[in-house]
């Protein structure tokens, strides 16, 4: 086929994933020029152009073999990007797919505002509409600031990204988590105008994978890798201080938190992880001076346990199931009463991210 206007690529490592769905969630419902990029990624690619089925001899079809022995997504989807030339390129999840008209709409959407970055509404399992990143309501209908409607809260760069102005960028390999989000973050704040097609068909997360390499448990250390990769990135090194606390405020309300109630179920997983987690804890201070005042009053007394020496899991269970409660006090503003109205504090943030979900179709 002649060079399209969108080229997807999709990585797959196991014959059970439902390939076939989502090709055919691009094929069967897009207008416009499109090439998918399978890449069977140690496997057997003739296991993988099986479960493709009729989609297996379409010429917008490219099956792609990638071996190299890591539990990473990371390199199969670097090597289909590495294939890419189409003028725009995106990724998909082997088990998810894109809403009919997806793609004419975001590519639509790109040319409408000479965009180098449109992000796709994502429909979780549940039917919701993810509320990440949790942006202004204006965001509908005019460019994306980074800071402002806090883009560091959308880890993947699911959408369409300008091949021309982001063809060089990739996902970080080495990694055995957070590949992504290197490369998101440079895009949300190196591209000179992002959109949101909050309005349009949606990426369709489902739950069907049991076996995605990323969830099994790991040292801190390792599942915290990704910030060399961030610290090393030099419009990071040299940002803003509204910048660092920006990107660092999602860091430790998303990833330090789970990794904390993942790490405190027990007394023993507590005092093997304590020292570990305050170091860590130091080390996002260290990126972001001052970044803790933006977090909630409930944020603070979890940290606060894990700086103690003798807390319990039981305590630290229950502080950080009391984040959960969004209506508490103690959950919508921080200990320091004069932040609560900070972009970046968490009444906006929840509240954004509330619309978006209440209001979005």
């Amino acid at each position: 086929m002649s060079e399209p206007v969108a080229d997807i690529t999709i990585a797959v490592h196991s014959a059970t994933r439902p390939i076939a769905r989502a090709v055919s969630s691009i094929l069967d419902h897009t207008q416009t020029d499109v090439r998918v990029n399978v890449v069977a990624h140690n496997i057997d690619p003739e296991v993988i152009r099986a479960n493709l089925g009729v989609y297996a001899d379409d010429p917008r079809v490219r099956l792609l073999e990638f071996t190299d022995g890591i539990p990473s997504p990371a390199g199969p989807m670097n090597h289909g990007l590495d294939s890419s030339t189409g003028q725009f390129v995106g990724l998909l999840g082997s088990d998810d797919e894109f809403a009919p008209g997806a793609i004419d709409s975001w590519v639509r959407v790109l040319r409408e505002w000479n965009a180098d970055v449109v992000l796709a509404k994502i429909r979780l399992a549940t039917g919701l509409v993810d509320p990440y990143p949790p942006v202004r309501w204006s965001a509908r209908s005019r460019l994306l600031d980074p800071v402002k409607d806090r883009l560091s809260y959308r880890s993947a760069p699911l959408g369409l990204v300008r091949n021309e102005r982001f063809g060089g960028l990739r996902l970080t390999e080495g990694l055995p988590s957070g590949e992504d989000l290197a490369y998101s973050l440079t895009l949300w704040f190196t591209a000179d105008r992002i959109v949101y097609d909050l309005d349009g068909p949606a990426y369709v997360i489902h739950p069907d994978a049991t076996d995605r390499v990323t969830y099994a448990p790991r040292p801190i250390d390792q599942d915290f890798a990704f910030l060399d990769a961030i610290a090393a990135l030099p419009w990071f090194s040299s940002a803003a201080p509204r910048i660092r606390i920006a990107v660092t405020a999602k860091l430790i309300r998303i990833h330090l938190f789970d990794a904390i109630a993942a790490r405190t179920l027990t007394q023993s997983g507590l005092e093997s992880n304590r020292g570990d987690l305050v170091e860590l804890i130091g080390r996002f201070e260290q990126m972001a001076p001052g970044v803790t005042r933006l977090l909630s009053r409930a944020d603070r007394n979890v940290i606060d346990l894990i700086h103690r020496p003798d807390p319990s899991a039981d305590q630290i269970q229950d502080a950080v199931g009391a984040r959960h409660n969004y209506l508490a006090f103690s959950t919508l503003f921080p200990r320091e009463l004069r932040f609560s109205l900070h972009r970046q504090a968490p009444f906006r943030t929840l509240f954004a991210g509330y619309r978006i979900q209440r209001e979005s179709k």
